[in-house]
């Protein structure tokens, strides 16, 4: 169960031989710079273990959820119900691993990589002919690749088909497809999340740096998801989800901020200055991101050029989310969310990442 970030601040202190009041009490000022950093990141590791342990239990949902093999493997048609808990499943599990992207990238690239990589990093190394064992191509792109192969979008298509070491997407056709999808497959994506829970539960070491600055990477890279939907590049592509991905992202952010925001506010009038404009800065995108119905990022407008939009182009609904996006990802314009969070972390020492 997640425990509030007050309580969760008390106990760490606790933990620390140290004799404090109640949350809320004046005397919370006698804590020391040391005494908030830890407990932010007590905090933090508490939201990404929640996070890890809900991945780890969606992925081995959806391993479980896969059909039996049988001599024709299965389909969207063939195993309708299969299929459908597949995709429940994957949803929770992107959505969990969305929340904590920030920092496993951090703590645990090599599972970043394994996990979370798109189709065209793993093939840019070597081919994959065989989709649904556990080399090559792995993790949550590849899983979903398979269970929406008959709803790719065109560009996506249009993009992966002309790379090198392409092969398309499909559903299992055989008994030993299949086995390989639910055995192999699905099977390592479970047994990352499974190591990435327990590792991290046993002690993995995270400190502010890792926690905070992990975390304006992730913001840092909002405007990546937008730009790739031109070209067919985008994030959770097969699915359409990568608006889903980014709500989930500015949700970590926010929890995560809530996190150092006590010690934030330590930093008289400019601390308070600076926590005004994160927070409305969160608001700002998360407001957008909801005001758009569904999972996926609108369409793009015809003739869309990154380079060049024209005014009509920029006044469509996705005109409007990337050029929000763009500005408050862009850490050298003042006044956006990625600048005031890089002001947040300056103000409290918090050093960048390597």
């Amino acid at each position: 169960m997640y425990i509030p970030a007050c309580l969760r601040s008390g106990l760490a202190i606790a933990a620390a031989a140290l004799s404090l009041p109640a949350c809320g009490s004046d005397n919370e000022t006698l804590l020391s710079d040391a005494d908030y950093e830890r407990n932010a990141v007590v905090d933090v590791k508490a939201y990404i273990q929640d996070n890890l342990d809900e991945f780890a239990a969606a992925t081995a949902a959806l391993q479980a959820a896969a059909p039996e093999p049988d001599a024709d493997g299965w389909s969207a048609t063939s195993d309708e119900e299969a299929v459908a808990a597949m995709k429940a499943e994957w949803k929770r599990a992107r959505q969990s691993y969305e929340r904590v992207e920030g920092a496993i990238a951090v703590v645990f690239p090599d599972f970043d990589y394994s996990t979370d990589a798109r189709y065209d990093a793993f093939i840019e190394v070597a081919s994959d002919d065989d989709l649904f064992d556990d080399e090559g191509v792995t993790g949550v792109h590849a899983v979903e690749r398979i269970l929406w192969a008959d709803q790719i979008p065109e560009p996506v298509l249009a993009f992966e088909s002309a790379l090198p070491n392409y092969s398309p997407a499909a559903f299992p056709a055989t008994e030993a497809e299949a086995a390989a999808f639910k055995d192999e497959l699905c099977a390592r994506l479970a047994a990352d999340a499974e190591t990435m829970k327990t590792e991290f539960r046993l002690g993995f070491a995270l400190d502010a740096p890792s926690a905070y600055r992990g975390v304006i990477n992730s913001i840092l890279e909002q405007v990546e998801k937008t730009s790739k939907a031109a070209t067919g590049e985008e994030e959770s592509r097969y699915a359409q989800y990568t608006l889903a991905d980014m709500r989930a992202n500015v949700a970590a952010g926010e929890a995560t901020y809530e996190a150092f925001q006590p010690w934030l506010l330590t930093k008289g009038a400019e601390g308070a200055e600076v926590d005004k404009a994160v927070l409305a800065g969160f608001n700002r995108l998360s407001s957008a991101y909801d005001a758009i119905e569904g999972d996926a990022l609108p369409s793009l407008p015809e003739g869309w050029s990154e380079e060049a939009p024209t005014e009509e182009q920029l006044a469509t609904p996705f005109g409007e989310l990337f050029s929000l996006v763009k500005r408050e990802s862009d850490d050298a314009t003042p006044g956006s969310l990625a600048h005031d969070m890089t002001r947040s972390a300056d103000l409290l020492g918090i050093d960048q990442l390597p």
